[in-house]
């Protein structure tokens, strides 16, 4: 019996791209899931500091995912982008419904621990696919739509946070049993998916290259023996991890933070971070996918690194009001929209090779996330002993540092298509096979 009869049919073009771009939603929503949970669960099951801090380190905010990304992208490159994202929810799925039965911590930490490999996984492969499925001159839209589910997970997790809080822990299982539903629903539409067709003809190029006795290197070595992916490695690690340290901390104790320095309850901790988001899927929708394929990038990119820039210095150095609070949400939460993560699923799905797209993407998704848990992991020490100004102050340079790098080294890739941009960086080394052409 065929694996089609059950999934969707036709599932091409803006169809394909919701379907994949639904991981994102459940992706973002594991991290939010967990976060709002955690203090839930440690009172639950008795978890000790220590135990709090291996789901911390492991979830799909930090190693966990991290690690699945390592795995995942050389996995998308080598069977190919359809039977990663197939099978990826399959293993998400595991990984939730375990969270929502646990009944001891470990459980929970196999839980956790199996939520963020696939988190991790799918990202590669999903932003991958996105971008070798998308006509060339709606890239960046497409791409966005990823980006604009990932703003909504948060979004709609932060209230239905509120809306549960009454039920305690039932909340929060009801909150990951949401996920389990919807990883369901991405599932059937996803197996009626075709394989990438640049990914396909990139499979027959390589036998036909073996077949003439065209020796290529190793992917993972040619990613670091060729200039231009060192220059790429260089912008896209350091917008994507630079900003990452602020957000992807901020992610995780942004509600800690306004509970304990600026004096809010929880609800109206989360109530906020979901205004931020609301604030993020409005700059996605209307800035990003509407002009990301029609005017400078890099301008578009400025805008958003120096509004992120400023929300920062207003948050760190302005008493921490309410109209302080509402400045930075309006002004972090439409930066983001238009900030590093949506130009890093962007530039890293044009500026890599085929051969190795995902691969690429992999590692620095794992090199990312392995800093965001290290920064985590030392940043409430910070704040406890050294205060939330002087951490703010390191945010603030963490997000001048990938301004820079970002505005610098934007690539021109606007309106053409992913052969173009392969031609046009590694030039005579596609016909070749060697380094030497560079």
């Amino acid at each position: 019996m065929s694996k089609r009869r059950f999934a969707a049919k036709n599932v091409t073009g803006w169809k394909a791209t919701i379907a994949i771009s639904m991981a994102n939603y459940i992706e973002a929503g594991s991290i939010i899931a967990a976060a709002s949970s955690l203090t839930l669960w440690q009172m639950y099951l008795g978890i000790d500091s220590i135990g709090v801090g291996l789901l911390s380190a492991l979830s799909a905010n930090a190693l966990g995912a991290a690690l699945g990304a390592l795995i995942g992208g050389p996995l998308t490159d080598k069977y190919g982008r359809r039977i990663v994202f197939s099978y990826d929810l399959i293993v998400y799925m595991i990984g939730v419904a375990l969270i929502v039965a646990s009944v001891n911590f470990p459980m929970l930490l196999i839980g956790t621990i199996i939520t963020g490999i696939a988190v991790g996984a799918g990202v590669p492969v999903s932003w991958t696919y996105i971008a070798e499925e998308s006509p060339s001159e709606k890239r960046a839209a497409h791409v966005g739509t990823a980006q604009l589910a990932w703003s909504i997970g948060p979004m709609v997790t932060f209230a239905l946070a509120v809306l549960v809080a009454p039920l305690g822990l039932l909340g929060s299982r009801l909150i990951f049993l949401h996920l389990l539903i919807i990883a369901a629903v991405a599932l059937y539409i996803r197996r009626g998916l075709p394989e990438s067709k640049i990914w396909e003809e990139q499979q027959a190029q390589d036998k036909t290259d073996k077949l003439k006795g065209i020796e290529k290197k190793a992917p993972l070595k040619e990613l670091f023996s060729l200039k231009p992916n060192r220059q790429a490695l260089f912008l896209l690690i350091g917008i994507y991890l630079f900003w990452n340290l602020t957000a992807g901390a901020m992610g995780y104790f942004m509600p800690y933070i306004y509970e304990n320095v600026g004096g809010l309850n929880n609800m109206q901790a989360n109530l906020l971070q979901s205004l931020l988001w609301m604030f993020t899927v409005l700059t996605t929708y209307f800035l990003f996918m509407k002009l990301g394929d029609r005017i400078s990038r890099r301008t578009l990119f400025g805008i958003g690194a120096i509004m992120g820039v400023v929300a920062w210095i207003i948050l760190t150095f302005m008493p921490m009001t309410w109209p302080t609070l509402i400045t930075f949400v309006v002004l972090w939460g439409s930066a983001a929209g238009i900030g590093a993560q949506a130009f890093y699923a962007l530039w890293t799905s044009e500026i890599f090779s085929t051969r190795y797209r995902a691969t690429a993407q992999g590692l620095m998704y794992f090199i990312v996330r392995t800093g965001i848990a290290l920064w985590s992991f030392v940043l409430p020490t910070v704040m406890g002993t050294l205060g939330f100004k002087v951490a703010g102050v390191v945010m603030i340079i963490f997000l001048v540092i990938h301004m820079v790098i970002g505005i610098a080294m934007a690539p021109k890739t606007i309106g053409k298509t992913l052969q173009e941009i392969e031609e046009e960086r590694y030039g005579d080394y596609l016909k070749s096979g060697s380094s030497d052409a560079l």
